[in-house]
């Protein structure tokens, strides 16, 4: 095994609450949307690809009021994640440090541009990951994104840490093996192996 590739949202961290902060001080900007979301809404749209949580929260506004709300709640989101007070989960930092001393990290995300670097930022973790992409970086599905991003680094074997169905269902479409983070934000349909803390990667990957 060469690189072990995760997700961010309900992987390495959970910054549902301070999304919802963001983007109901970005719709503040917006007169005409009176809705405001709460974290229950956000949930189930973490991890999914950007158009789609636009589609599902937003259905009343054509494609190119989406895209453009989108351009507004995505900005300042990043603005905020920074340096915002998200919940890395137990044990991330360390193990991570870690597990960097023998397999390549990488990241791939189903975010806007620039959520993967100001979560880096905001944790202090960069130097510990060799690359990363996300859909809006490319504007291709996930399972697409971890094979580009093997192939750009030259890497033959690696697995995926996820914790929803359409992590694992990327992991499927990109051929390489995925391990449930189960105390993440989703459910997932299949035999997977499975930790219930982040630190448990070491039993599965000795360093």
């Amino acid at each position: 095994m060469e690189a072990i590739i995760f997700d961010v949202d309900g992987t390495l961290w959970d910054a549902k609450d301070e999304i919802v902060y963001s983007w109901n001080l970005a719709l503040e900007g917006w007169p005409q949307i009176t809705k405001r979301l709460t974290g229950e809404m956000m949930t189930p749209e973490l991890g999914k690809p950007m158009d789609e949580i636009m589609d599902d929260l937003f259905p009343e506004l054509s494609p190119e009021q989406q895209e453009l709300l989108a351009k507004d709640l995505y900005r300042i989101e990043n603005q905020w994640i920074e340096t915002a007070p998200c919940h890395v989960y137990e044990g991330v930092a360390e193990t991570v440090k870690e597990l960097s001393r023998k397999y390549r990290l990488m990241i791939v995300s189903n975010s806007q541009s620039g959520y993967i670097e100001a979560m880096l930022k905001n944790t202090g973790l960069g130097e510990y990951f060799v690359d990363h992409l996300c859909f809006g970086d490319t504007l291709k599905q996930k399972g697409e994104n971890i094979r580009l991003i093997m192939e750009r680094s030259g890497v033959k074997e690696a697995v995926y840490v996820g914790d929803t169905q359409g992590d694992a269902n990327a992991c499927d479409m990109a051929g390489v093996p995925m391990i449930y983070a189960s105390y993440g934000f989703g459910n997932v349909e299949g035999d997977y192996p499975v930790i219930g803390k982040f630190s448990d990667l070491l039993d599965l990957f000795p360093v």
